[in-house]
């Protein structure tokens, strides 16, 4: 059984919630945000019609690392989620199949978890900060879907 006080979010053993995996989604995309933001100031004046020809070996190098990390988080996110569904984290992999992986991530989002202690521990208590930052993933989503009609020039789908 896990110990939910000390339970780290960036270890795959645990379970999350639908709540908890939006948040430290949330978080890992903040982070990623801020890096990219001060490598940006950092590289002033890149092109970006010619970035790959403009960037040199180490700053590709950092950025291989930096989404390679991404991607590992992504993946301990992903396998909490399914141990809160009670299944193993190897379906976490279906997130390298095209078309497959939208509609894995559209069942994580949706599928509700576990009431009860599964084979993967009791249910981890979702903190107050992981309300929040689930609650402002919803609505930075939202306003995404609106912003890309409103570029677009489409209107608004009809309701």
């Amino acid at each position: 059984m896990l110990n939910t006080i000390h339970d780290s979010g960036f270890k795959p053993a645990g379970r999350f919630s639908r709540r908890s995996y939006l948040a430290w989604n949330m978080l890992m995309g903040f982070f990623f945000l801020l890096i990219g933001c001060v490598i940006a100031l950092m590289l002033p004046g890149i092109n970006l019609d010619t970035l790959g020809s403009s960037l040199s070996s180490p700053v590709i190098i950092l950025f291989i690392f930096l989404y390679g990390v991404a991607i590992y988080f992504s993946m301990v996110f992903t396998i909490r989620r399914l141990h809160d569904r009670n299944h193993s984290g190897w379906f976490s992999l279906l997130l390298l199949v095209p078309v497959v992986n939208i509609l894995f991530a559209l069942y994580l989002l949706f599928a509700p978890g576990d009431q009860q202690a599964n084979q993967f521990g009791q249910p981890r208590t979702t903190r107050g900060w992981e309300n929040v930052l689930a609650i402002l993933y919803i609505l930075v989503l939202i306003l995404l879907f609106i912003a890309t009609f409103m570029i677009s020039g489409d209107s608004l789908p009809k309701l």
